[in-house]
C-alpha cells in the first residue's frame, strides 16, 4: 500500500528542488566496498538535492546541499556536514550513512524487554543498533549509544553486516530481529537490508523507534517490518520541543500509517514526574490511541528514573503510573501495563472479552500461557498482536 509523500517544513526551511534520490541501496549478501567512501560508509536512501537559499550570503561555492528524508525533520545538509543525527552527512552532495554494518549492540534478550508483550511472547529477540539518534531526549537512557557523536563519546564497534547479524540472530535461538536502543531509522539502510534477509529466514523484524519516520522510509518498511513499538513520549507539542528537540504531529502521523499498513504496533509512555503526568494529558493521550489505534493497541507506561540531564527528577511514584493505567482503561483500552517496576503485578496479559489471564509474567519473564490456538480456552476471544509466528 502506498503512502501519499508529504513535505513537512525543515528546520532550515529550504525550498525542495526536483531532484533523484541520490544513492542505491548495498547488496546485504556482500561486504560493501570501503575504499571509496571509508568502514561503515554507504550512500543513503532518501535524499534530494536542494538549492541552498542562504549559500550566496555565505559565500558558499562547493557541492550541492542534499535533503534528508528519512525522518520528519528532513534536514537539509551542506557539504561536509550532517544532519541532527549525526550519522547521515554530505560528501560531496551524495548523502552518506556513516554506521552501516557497524553494530554497537548485538545480542539476544526477551522481546518483552523491548517492551513487545503481544509479540511472540516468551521468546527471544536479537537486539542491534548502532549510535546516533535524530532525538536529543534529556533523559535519555542510552546517551552514551544515541548521543555518542554528538558529545564525542567512543563507543566501541563491531563490523556485523546484514548477512552477519541473521546468522548471529539464529545461533542465538532468536524469533526475531529488533532494531533498538537508538532511532532505527537513522540507520535506515542497514535495517533495510538486514530486515529483508532475515525475513527470508523465518525471523521477524521489529523496531522501536520514536515515530519520527516519515511516509517514505515506511513504504521501504512495510513489507518486512512485522511489529513497532512507538515512544510516544507526551501528548503535548510543547514537552517534544524542549525535551526532545522534536514534534508530536508527525509521531502520530507515523502511528496512524504503521496500523493502515499493517504493521502491529504496541505504544511507550515514560511517565516523567512534573512532565507528562498531568492526568488530563494522559486521558487526551489514552482517548487518542484508542480511536486512532485501537482498543486493542497495548499501552506501556514505563516508570522514569533519573538519567542524562534529568539526574535531578524523582522516580515515578507507583502511584502515578497506577493512576495512569486507570486512565487508559477507563479510555477503553484492553491491555495497559506498568513497566520499569519491579514487583509490580500489572504486566499480566487479560482476555478482552472475559478477563481471564492469558500471559502470566514475573518481570520480563513469561510464566505461564493460558492460549488455545492463539485464543481464550474460556471465550474463545483471539488476543490481538502477532502471537503465533508468521510464514516468511
Amino acid at each position: 500500500m502506498a503512502l501519499r509523500t508529504q513535505h513537512h517544513d525543515t528546520y532550515t526551511n529550504a525550498p525542495v528542488v526536483p531532484g533523484t534520490v541520490v544513492g542505491t541501496p548495498p547488496d546485504p549478501r556482500r561486504p560493501r566496498d570501503a575504499t571509496l567512501h571509508g568502514p561503515g560508509v554507504v550512500p543513503a536512501l532518501l535524499a534530494t538535492p536542494v538549492a541552498d537559499p542562504l549559500a550566496p550570503l555565505s559565500g558558499h561555492t562547493g557541492a550541492p546541499s542534499v535533503r534528508c528524508d528519512a525522518c520528519a525533520h528532513r534536514c537539509v545538509v551542506r557539504e561536509g556536514r550532517s544532519g541532527i543525527c549525526q550519522v547521515r552527512e554530505n560528501r560531496g552532495g551524495t548523502l552518506v550513512s556513516l554506521v552501516y554494518g557497524e553494530a554497537v549492540t548485538a545480542h539476544a534478550e526477551a522481546i518483552e524487554k523491548k517492551p513487545f508483550f503481544h509479540v511472540l511472547p516468551g521468546t527471544q529477540s536479537f537486539s542491534l543498533s548502532t549510535r546516533g539518534c535524530n532525538f536529543h531526549c534529556r533523559y535519555c537512557q542510552n546517551w552514551e549509544l544515541s548521543q555518542a557523536p554528538r558529545h564525542g563519546v567512543h563507543v566501541p564497534v563491531r563490523t556485523l553486516l546484514p548477512a552477519d547479524v541473521v546468522a548471529e540472530a539464529r545461533a542465538a535461538g532468536a524469533r526475531s530481529i529488533a532494531y533498538t536502543y537508538v532511532e532505527p531509522t537513522v540507520f535506515l539502510e542497514y535495517a533495510l537490508d538486514t530486515a529483508r534477509l532475515a525475513r527470508e529466514a523465518g525471523l521477524l523484524n521489529v523496531f522501536v523507534t520514536n515515530g519520527y519516520e516519515t511516509p517514505e522510509p515506511l513504504e521501504l518498511l512495510a513489507p518486512v517490518l512485522d511489529a513497532a513499538n512507538v515512544d510516544l513520549k507526551a501528548f503535548s507539542d510543547r514537552f517534544y520541543r524542549r525535551v526532545c528537540g522534536a514534534r508530536l504531529e508527525p509521531v502520530k502521523e507515523t502511528l496512524v500509517a504503521m496500523r493502515r499498513l499493517g504493521i502491529w504496533v504496541e505504544v511507550t509512555t515514560l511517565v516523567v514526574p512534573g512532565e507528562n503526568d498531568d492526568p488530563t494529558e494522559l486521558a487526551t493521550a489514552a482517548d487518542w490511541i484508542a480511536r486512532a489505534l485501537g482498543p486493542e493497541t497495548p499501552w506501556h507506561l514505563s516508570r522514569f528514573y533519573p538519567a542524562f540531564r534529568m539526574a535531578d527528577v524523582p522516580v515515578t511514584p507507583l502511584a502515578t503510573l497506577r493512576d495512569a493505567a486507570a486512565i487508559g482503561r477507563r479510555a477503553g483500552l484492553y491491555h495497559v501495563y506498568v513497566g520499569n517496576v519491579p514487583g509490580e503485578d500489572d504486566t499480566d496479559t487479560r482476555c478482552s472479552g472475559c478477563g481471564r489471564v492469558l500471559i502470566r509474567r514475573d518481570g520480563y519473564r513469561v510464566a505461564s500461557v493460558a492460549l488455545r490456538d492463539g485464543a481464550c480456552p474460556d471465550c474463545g476471544t483471539r488476543l490481538a498482536g502477532i502471537i503465533e509466528k508468521r510464514e516468511a
